[in-house]
């Protein structure tokens, strides 16, 4: 739009077909009945589009007959050239009730410009421009020009329409695959966050998850398929469903990471993965924790320090068919803060994994109050948040994810 108006005409407008936009089947037919069309830019003069807001809103969607120009254009693929606005048009303008004297000028039009967006073979929309009285009218050369910049103004919008339907396609398994930011169960608190590696990766191979299991035990998993991109994020839902079925069955935390071991063995991608399963107890004052090569969980107690519990095995990553997983079981008579995280908290190529864990130990502690005059969910998101952005491991080429539990025993 700014590049033709002002300097080229006086008024220019983009519109894209509906159906195109939403990706339906093209119109049955070369020259249907009716198009509908959305608008999608609009400059007039040097205005913005928001002073026109009110007569030519911006993602309006408008019905064009067989006989309009706009129409005409798509049939036949050829630019049309006119001496005046046409008469549908017009007539639209005039009926809408906006502001007289703008419509007016706007139609006082000496040449109409109509030029077909077309993507191989395809008809997606078309440019409108037009010029008022004190302008020469457009000569074919012009138009020819217009032209050229529709096609690669058409390349860009076809990119841009791909990479939104991949965008929401990843916002849409990111939003199915997340639970709620915050959760409440007896004698137990959860917050989570999760931060993908750069500014254009929407999700990745990490997940995570909170389980109600048989007995009101609460399952906390938090895991990391290798990679990134699509392969790694569809291993990740795999293994993540895995999980939850498994969940809904009355068996022991380490039969469960067996169990999800031998899944992802016939799970393409899923090999090499990583996951730490902790399972909290509030009526037996347990916490249950299984490894798959993942880092250890830090738990933070009364005395205010937090360190990564000690487990007795750290396990193998899952997909090895190791089938061998120990249990370590942590007796919490006390409220405590348990943190569990995916490693791109803790990783860098300027340090040890183990600084790293303990770099995160001492920011939980900077950044957390104790268990027992923690205001709600509200402080444990926040806390969340600053782990995430906070985080010692600055190389920012993993995604990261945190899942905190504020555990409270029941009195018995």
């Amino acid at each position: 739009m700014h590049a033709l108006t002002p300097g080229f005409c006086d008024a220019a407008s983009v519109y894209l077909l509906q159906r195109w936009l939403v990706e339906e089947n093209a119109y049955a037919v070369a020259d249907p009945p009716q198009i509908e069309a959305r608008r999608l830019a609009l400059r007039v003069g040097t205005d913005a589009a928001e002073d026109w807001e009110g007569i030519l809103p911006v993602g309006e969607v408008i019905v064009f007959p067989r006989e309009t120009p706009y129409a005409r254009a798509l049939a036949t693929r050829r630019t049309q050239l006119l001496d005046a606005v046409d008469a549908h048009t017009t007539e639209r303008l005039t009926a809408s009730g906006g502001d007289t004297a703008r419509i007016n000028r706007l139609l006082q039009t000496v040449s109409f410009l109509v030029v077909p967006l077309h993507l191989r073979g395809t008809a997606v929309g078309f440019i409108v421009g037009s010029r008022g009285p004190h302008r020469a009218r457009f000569r074919l050369d012009e138009a020819a020009a217009v032209e050229s910049l529709a096609a690669r103004a058409c390349v860009a919008l076809d990119n841009a329409r791909r990479y939104e339907r991949e965008r929401r396609t990843a916002l849409a398994i990111r939003r199915s695959l997340l639970p709620a930011t915050a959760q409440e169960f007896d004698g137990c608190r959860i917050a989570h966050g999760y931060l993908p590696a750069g500014h254009d990766n929407i999700i990745g191979g990490d997940w995570f998850d909170v389980l109600s299991r048989p007995g009101g035990r609460i399952g906390l998993v938090v895991g990391d398929a290798m990679g990134h991109g699509p392969e790694s994020a569809v291993a990740m839902i795999q293994l993540r469903t895995a999980v939850r079925t498994l969940a809904g069955l009355d068996i022991a935390p380490a039969e469960l990471m067996r169990r999800l071991d031998a899944l992802a063995c016939d799970t393409p991608g899923a090999s090499f993965a990583t996951c730490m399963y902790a399972e909290w107890d509030a009526q037996r004052r347990t916490c249950t924790f299984v490894g798959a090569g993942h880092p250890p969980p830090l738990i933070r107690g009364p005395d205010g320090r937090a360190a990564p519990v000690s487990l007795t095995s750290a396990g193998l990553p899952l997909g090895l068919g190791t089938g061998t997983y120990e249990p370590t079981v942590l007796h919490v008579p006390e409220p405590a803060l348990l943190l569990l995280y995916s490693d791109g908290l803790v990783e860098s190529r300027h340090t040890d994994i183990d600084q790293g864990i303990a770099a995160l130990a001492g920011l939980l502690d900077s950044r957390a109050v104790a268990p027992a005059d923690s205001t709600g969910l509200g402080a444990l998101q926040a806390l969340g948040r600053r782990l995430l952005h906070d985080t010692p491991a600055t190389d920012g080429t993993d995604d990261r994810t945190v899942l905190l539990a504020e555990l409270k025993p029941v009195r018995q």
